[in-house]
């Protein structure tokens, strides 16, 4: 029980802050102009469905995408060290966001934005998955591994209590307070994201001394 709160809280705050439904409501609100209060509840939906249902698959399937590419879990961490290093350093200056879609893609997407972009990459982008990824292999117990995975439903939930609301949420909390909130939330990130490197970069360390000393591996 010790070990399983601080997880659940760095399974909750990293995943929160790699979907960042805040810094999606606006980008959102601007793909469903026009739409009613149903069309978005929908596209709200169905986005929150699917990303759920590929970062489970990905977190999940971590270790099996190891062993079909040879990718050693340590070297994992220190690549996906780097990618949620970079997402935060752009966050803590309050420029982060998803994706970047011009007035001709969000026409070219608005039959099923709910798909691309809203979904992949917005929600569950690179990020996320190599979190999932790597948190699956930190879990070393069944209710880690458990405790993971109600992590990734309940952010999903949250996402889409949070989307459903941004034509409210919006005007309450304006562009200084997001700004806020992303630098607080990029913070974060950079801290977890230095944990995950040192944590992959340990062992390889480890196994070079090793080697050099002549020691076995």
């Amino acid at each position: 029980m010790e070990n399983l709160l601080p997880f659940a809280f760095i399974c909750l705050t990293s995943f929160f802050t790699l979907t960042n439904p805040l810094g999606t409501m606006p980008v959102f609100l601007s793909m469903t102009k026009g739409l009613n209060n149903y069309e978005r509840a929908h596209i709200v939906k169905r986005a929150t469905i699917v990303s759920f249902i590929i970062l489970i698959c990905f977190t999940v399937a971590g270790q099996f995408l190891f062993t079909l590419f040879g990718i050693s879990a340590n070297g994992f961490k220190i690549a996906a060290g780097f990618i949620i290093l970079k997402i935060g350093f752009d966050m803590l200056q309050a420029k982060y966001s998803n994706t970047k879609l011009s007035d001709e893609e969000v026409k070219v997407y608005a039959d099923d934005i709910s798909i691309t972009p809203l979904s992949i990459p917005m929600l569950c982008g690179p990020g996320a998955i190599a979190n999932g990824i790597v948190l699956m292999e930190t879990a070393t117990t069944v209710p880690m591994k458990v405790t993971l995975l109600v992590s990734i439903a309940l952010i999903y939930a949250l996402t889409y209590v949070i989307l459903r609301a941004s034509t409210k949420l919006v005007p309450l909390i304006g562009e200084t307070g997001n700004n806020v909130m992303m630098r607080l939330m990029g913070l974060i990130l950079m801290v977890i994201a230095v944990e995950c490197f040192v944590g992959g970069l340990k062992p390889v360390l480890v196994d070079i001394i090793r080697l050099g000393n002549g020691l076995p591996g």
